[in-house]
């Protein structure tokens, strides 16, 4: 049986010369911690899950880390938990046919695709050419496998990543290879050899010699120049993602992080690609052994979250969270919010990073994944299954059959307000807001600029406990729903 409060970085294990990772503070605790145990009880014998005492379990001790992926299945609309095994056996199977199809396709049009290798430089220029010069795919790939790296920051510095009227990302914004994102470009890791003794600048080389050969047949389709042309950013992109854990020393854990990546830009043309998403799409690979899994359960999370990632010419979709964000402050904390506006923070792009990545800065590997479950089940809709799958037929079927319980508790707020027929804010945005509250009094005191907001919200990272900072979100919105009614 566990001690009192065992650890649970013993199943992230981090690189011994990685010294200056947050201390994780969630720890597995007896009676707490949603156990195998009372796990595989809450399920019938037919396979119904009772999702009402799993979410409180969730809710108050997180999830054991060895179920941790199956649990999640569930938080994120995999699955109904009124389903049984068998049927979600056939959903499961089914799923991952599918995915092996689009991950065909995706091969087909550049083989490189479930390879087990990646490139991290462009092989195809925008009109659907290749490179003309490809002594600097050498210099990539090197530069590839200079030295260990540090955990990339992306979107630190608020990139809006901007978008082309194809719907994505330009080279200003996604692609991050100017300033702090370069330089970590060039000292990001793949090691000297990083599959079957090849090295990084040989497979670059190797895959600019294939496009040429691809090219050579007859002028490429506009979509496939498109994705093929995020391909490379993702490889730079999957280099620089919680490289501090020994599980990304795997050449093959890195690959098929690139391949889930490469295959979701494929089939999500909206969107496509964007930074931020390989730091969501991590913890999945990690949790569940099965690629196609893996690749669902990123699929439902970018579900929640692809509006922050949609963009135009002159917006990113997350700002419209960042505005309800500067609304909230100003109902909750106007003095705070009078501040950052006159010193020019009022568009609160300063928050940009937390909202993208859910947090993954500011929290150790495992706290943020104990964060990310604790939202879940707070948000929880036992329509999201339906939503996904049959989203005109839950619409008519929402509330109907269920019970007040099956619902997270931030949901059953919503609903108790009325404000869950309006499509409620995510409680993300509420976190946020929290921060900044308890940060208020010294931003008030010692913020004479932006870059003084921005160094004082850096100093949060490690220092954040999950728990609390779901409590304090979900005080806040209660406390901005009985304001907002007035």
């Amino acid at each position: 049986m566990w001690s009192s409060g065992e650890p649970a970085d013993s199943y992230y294990e981090v690189r011994p010369e990685c010294t200056d990772v947050p201390k994780t503070r969630f720890k597995i605790k007896p009676g707490k911690t949603l156990s195998v145990r009372k796990w595989q009880a809450a399920f019938t014998p037919e396979g119904h899950l009772d999702i009402s005492k799993t979410l409180g379990r969730i809710q108050r001790g997180g999830i054991h880390p060895s179920i941790r992926g199956e649990v999640w299945e569930f938080l994120l609309g995999c699955y109904d938990p009124k389903s049984t095994f068998e049927e979600r056996d056939e959903i499961r199977q089914r799923r991952r046919v599918e995915y092996a199809s689009w991950k065909e396709e995706c091969r087909e049009k550049f083989p490189i695709v479930g390879s087990g290798k990646f490139i991290t430089a462009p092989v195809i220029t925008e009109d659907g050419q290749s490179v003309q010069e490809p002594l600097y795919l050498l210099e990539a790939g090197n530069n590839a496998a200079a030295e260990p790296p540090k955990d990339r920051d992306a979107a630190e510095t608020g990139e809006t990543g901007e978008t082309d009227d194809t719907g994505e990302a330009g080279e200003e914004g996604k692609a991050g290879e100017a300033g702090e994102e370069g330089e970590a470009a060039s000292t990001a890791v793949v090691g000297e050899t990083v599959a079957n003794g090849e090295t990084q600048s040989s497979i670059n080389i190797s895959s600019w010699q294939m496009m040429k050969e691809i090219i050579s047949h007859g002028p490429l389709d506009k979509k496939v120049i498109q994705w093929i042309l995020t391909l490379h950013q993702i490889g730079l992109d999957v280099i620089r993602t919680d490289r501090t854990l020994v599980f990304y020393e795997k050449q093959e854990n890195l690959s098929k992080l690139w391949d889930i990546l490469a295959v979701y830009a494929w089939i999500d043309t909206d969107v496509g690609y964007c930074q931020g998403m390989s730091d969501l799409c991590s913890p999945m690979i990690i949790l569940l052994d099965d690629e196609a899994d893996a690749f669902w359960c990123f699929e439902r999370l970018m579900r929640r979250l692809r509006g922050n990632f949609r963009c135009t010419e002159s917006s990113v979709g997350v700002e419209s969270q960042l505005s309800n964000l500067a609304a909230i402050t100003q109902v909750i904390d106007p003095k705070l919010h009078q501040h950052l506006e006159a010193l020019g923070g009022g568009d609160y792009l300063f928050a940009f990073r937390m909202l993208m990545v859910l947090f993954r800065r500011e929290f150790s590997f495992c706290d943020s994944l104990y964060l990310w479950e604790m939202m879940w089940a707070l948000e929880y809709d036992p329509d999201l299954f339906e939503l996904y799958e049959e989203p005109e037929a839950a619409e008519g079927s929402k509330g109907r059959t269920k019970s007040i319980r099956h619902y997270g508790k931030y949901e059953r707020e919503n609903m108790k307000s009325g404000s869950a027929e309006e499509a409620p804010l995510p409680i993300s945005v509420f976190l946020v807001a929290s921060v900044l509250k308890d940060k208020s009094a010294k931003l008030l005191q010692e913020a004479r600029g932006l870059d003084d907001v921005v160094k004082i919200l850096n100093d949060i990272t490690g220092n954040l406990d999950a728990k609390k900072a779901c409590t304090g979100a979900m005080k806040l919105h209660k406390k901005y729903l009985k304001k907002a009614k007035k």
